[in-house]
């Protein structure tokens, strides 16, 4: 039996991906020799990035995947080293792309990545299991989504994703979001803590000073959405957000109880101050479905218990419209579903775990609204500057 070629090899090394910067390992510079002697067996060693890496069981699995199906291939022998601070530093200057200066890649002209900031004007509206389950829904479509949890002080993204106890892995002072499961790379504060319980206490220097970090140090890659899942009401954060990415569209959660609504107004209404398109709106919790009535038969309606009253998220809406000057929709009413709370708990949200129950099925199509959006110039910078000259 004819033994691969090295081209062969490479080409079959080349499909394996890092699973955090999810660019080939052979782009990366992480293969560092190959070889096949006459028994058949490949040896070869790859670099990890840093010593430790959290991933390098799937390394090893996916590169052993991809040499064994190879004619004359009867063995792969992997040994995993570690990159040299040189080869470290090459590795970020590829990764970005040149340039010496780090910035924050979603606020450049010809950015392509559709950023959504999820808003509520309160705590406790779920903004944080919707943001999750959206970022699921949209993997679930093909789309390449990284979620940015910027809800500092009350950071609960990682856990809802399964990934609490993880840590992102730095390359010299660029950082790797996080891979989950389904998909989705994640980034938190809750991350770059020594310690999962330690309280954040920071003020607004502080807290615009973590969201340029987590926006211009990450490598996202190329990605085609970025959820932000903000803290509740108009503070530091969000005025930071409307500084550095101008060009974000804001999405407004909110339940259907008057003082719901009247603060997640002020939400969508700070959004605006900051030269922000509020794309729609959320209501959460809209109902709890009648556990004698549903599904719905053919002899009686569907009955909905409105534990939280209604309306709110029409008159959110239709308020905001208002004062806008353009079209609000409410893109959702989501119910209340028990494997939605349970979910988030375990670390598999319902999109994923329970992708049949009503409000599963009530996000995936709140999802399907949002990446189906044209990006157009409605909020974003054009980068001209004013002239007195004729």
């Amino acid at each position: 039996m004819t033994a691969p070629t090295r081209e062969q090899l490479d080409a079959a090394l080349a499909t394996v991906n890092d699973p955090e910067i999810k660019r080939p390992i052979t782009e990366l510079g992480m293969v560092d020799s190959v070889e096949i002697d006459e028994a058949g067996i490949v040896h070869l060693t790859v670099l990890l990035t840093v010593a430790g890496c959290p991933l390098k069981d799937t390394i090893t699995r996916d590169v052993t995947g991809a040499l064994t199906p190879l004619d004359g291939v009867t063995g792969v022998d992997l040994t995993l080293g570690v990159m040299t601070a040189e080869q470290r530093s090459g590795l970020r200057e590829t990764l970005q792309g040149g340039q010496a200066q780090r910035e924050i890649p979603f606020s450049q002209p010809g950015n392509l990545t559709k950023v959504f900031a999820v808003a509520s004007g309160k705590g406790g509206v779920g903004k944080s299991s919707v943001t999750v389950n959206l970022a699921i829904a949209m993997a679930k479509q093909g789309l390449r989504v990284g979620v940015l949890d910027a809800d500092v002080y009350g950071h609960s993204v990682p856990a809802m994703l399964g990934v609490a106890d993880s840590r992102p892995t730095q390359v010299d002072d660029l950082i790797m979001p996080v891979p989950t499961a389904s998909g989705v790379s994640v980034i938190s504060i809750g991350m770059l803590k020594p310690r999962r319980d330690q309280v954040v206490a920071w003020r607004g220097p502080m807290l615009d000073r973590a969201l340029v970090q987590m926006l211009s140090d990450v490598f996202w890659g190329d990605l085609d959405v970025l959820l932000l899942d903000l803290p509740p009401g108009t503070g530091d954060v969000a005025i930071s957000l409307g500084q550095h990415l101008p060009g974000a569209e804001v999405v407004v959660v909110t339940t259907p109880q008057e003082a719901a609504a009247e603060v997640a107004e002020r939400a969508g209404t700070m959004a605006s101050m900051m030269h922000q398109r509020v794309v729609g709106v959320v209501e959460n919790m809209s109902y709890l479905p009648c556990p004698h009535c549903t599904p719905a038969g053919p002899d009686h309606a569907d009955h909905r218990i409105e534990i939280f009253g209604s309306g709110g998220g029409d008159r959110v809406a239709a308020t905001l419209g208002q004062r806008f000057g353009y079209d609000v929709p409410v893109l959702g009413r989501v119910p209340i579903d028990i494997s939605l709370r349970e979910g988030g708990d375990v670390g598999k949200p319902i999109v994923e775990s329970d992708p049949t129950a009503p409000a599963a099925l009530e996000l995936t199509s709140i999802a399907d609204q949002l990446s189906g959006r044209s990006r157009g110039l409605a909020g974003m910078q054009l980068g001209l500057t004013p002239s007195s000259r004729f």
